[in-house]
């Protein structure tokens, strides 16, 4: 359960990640296919398309009009990508456990990460903190949906 734990900590920072993460490892056979719609994550184009949407996130995230993670509709959408993504990494009889544990994740570093943000970009501007939190977030993710 600590992947899923851990998923939605990086869900928090970016809200798509966690689908271009998950994407990337069933393509790799890090994690079954076992979850809804997660065979459609084989399909080349639509794994690309996760990624696709990951990364226009961060770029979206370097922009002055950028809103804040903890508007409500960007808790929603991290939480429901959180949700997915802590149940694809949960045990397969735990998945439902495994997406509260991701949720209640989301929520708390969604703030948390802001505060921190927030603190950052006074002094080091909102560009230079986007890529150091886009490089961990990306990192992480991947590391946390793979088993190697």
């Amino acid at each position: 359960m600590i992947r899923s734990f851990l998923i939605g900590i990086v869900a928090g920072q970016r809200g798509i990640t966690p689908l271009a993460a998950i994407a990337t490892a069933t393509r790799h056979g890090d994690i079954p296919a076992d979850l809804p719609f997660q065979n459609l994550l084989l399909n080349p184009v639509i794994a690309a398309g996760t990624a696709a949407f990951a990364a226009a996130e961060m770029a979206g995230d370097k922009m002055k009009s950028a809103p804040d993670r903890i508007v409500p509709i960007g808790l929603a959408v991290r939480s429901v990508t959180a949700a997915y993504a802590g149940a694809a990494l949960a045990p397969r009889d735990q998945r439902v456990l495994g997406a509260a544990i991701a949720v209640a994740a989301v929520l708390a570093s969604s703030y948390a990460g802001w505060r921190l943000r927030c603190a950052a970009m006074t002094r080091y501007g909102q560009t230079a903190t986007g890529f150091v939190e886009d490089a961990l977030v990306l990192g992480s993710g991947l590391a946390i949906a793979s088993r190697r």
